[in-house]
């Protein structure tokens, strides 16, 4: 069977930002999980115009082509108050049809509540845009204390089992809906 491509997300644009920390653990564990193909996406490095002037730039056209490509997404963000960030936003809103049929995962990250106001912003977001989220989530609560100076996690085992509960409906979903997609293209 073909492996899925999953295309990770880092959410956060801000200097100092701890999201990549996050992004490269998650997409250590998806590549182990043995169905994926990753592909990390960080919105710092795409240059998204924050204008939405309805002529993609070449860096929208770039990004637009590795979302296409996505069997399914894996969403990593912080919470910034009490929501998700502008970049996110950015990126959802210069595209649409690349989300449709096609799962969302979230993995999110912050103080005392690890991101989740965030998670739940993002649900009715890409129920708009046709997607499917995943009800698993893995959140990382006072993130910072959870990681060495080296990106490692002090303790590994529970964000590992969430990790993996998250990637195998996950890849349930993507692999339903990439099959769904092929006999009956999805039409919004």
């Amino acid at each position: 069977m073909k492996p899925l491509d999953v295309a990770v997300i880092v959410g956060s644009t801000r200097d100092g930002r701890f999201g990549p920390v996050v992004a490269k653990w998650f997409a250590r564990q998806t590549a182990e999980h043995g169905e994926f193909r990753v592909d990390v996406i960080d919105l710092a490095d795409a240059n998204l115009p924050a204008a939405l002037s309805g002529r993609p730039t070449p860096e929208v056209t770039a990004v637009s082509e590795r979302l296409e490509k996505a069997d399914a997404f894996v969403v990593v963000t912080p919470e910034y108050n009490h929501s998700y960030p502008a970049s996110l936003k950015t990126l959802l809103d210069w595209h649409g049809t690349q989300w449709q049929a096609k799962p969302v995962a979230f993995v999110s990250y912050g103080g005392l509540s690890g991101g989740l106001r965030a998670v739940e912003h993002l649900r009715p977001v890409f129920a708009e845009l046709h997607a499917v989220t995943i009800r698993e989530t893995v959140s990382f609560h006072g993130a910072w204390s959870q990681f060495d100076d080296q990106g490692q996690l002090i303790n590994p085992d529970g964000p590992a089992a969430a990790a993996k509960t998250l990637l195998d409906q996950l890849a349930w979903w993507a692999h339903s809906l990439r099959d769904a997609r092929r006999v009956r293209p999805y039409a919004s």
